[in-house]
């Protein structure tokens, strides 16, 4: 008999990735969880995964990993890290997400637009933004003089 943590390493392993830590807790729990060697076409890398669950793919040139990152219908965020302002402004102008952070994860600033592109979202929330992505126009129509 398997239990939960059991069927994620199987799923993982069966489709040619290991999980190289974490993996399912307790109950509903997930660890923060590092998968590596996955290949490119499975769930766990071509699904938008909301949980501490990270893929990790090498590659050789900035071309690569941006036809890596874009190559999903997801656009919500990404992480780069480098040393390099030149290379930060390139690589982030070539992404299709809706928030690139650079040298750092998830710092919000409430003024500026946050939202996805892509399948991860319609609109945006935050500055100027928010009154559009949370209201809806309406059209009320009335004859008010029978003809």
């Amino acid at each position: 008999m398997h239990q939960a943590g059991d069927l994620e390493k199987i799923s993982v392993e069966e489709e040619g990735g290991r999980i190289a830590t974490g993996g399912v807790g307790e109950g509903w729990m997930v660890k923060p969880t590092v998968l590596v060697d996955m290949p490119l076409d499975p769930k766990q890398v071509c699904e938008e995964i909301f949980g501490p669950v990270v893929v990790i793919h090498p590659f050789d040139t900035e071309k690569e990993v941006v036809e890596l990152a874009n190559g999903t219908p997801y656009g919500l965020d990404a992480q780069l890290f480098t040393e390099n302002l030149h290379r930060a402004h390139g690589v982030s102008a070539r992404l299709n997400v809706g928030t690139v952070w650079v040298n750092c994860v998830f710092i919000r600033e409430l003024r500026a637009p946050f939202g996805g592109v892509g399948a991860s979202g319609i609109g945006r929330e935050g500055g100027n933004f928010s009154r559009e992505f949370f209201t809806e126009p309406q059209a009320v129509i009335m004859q008010i003089d029978p003809a």
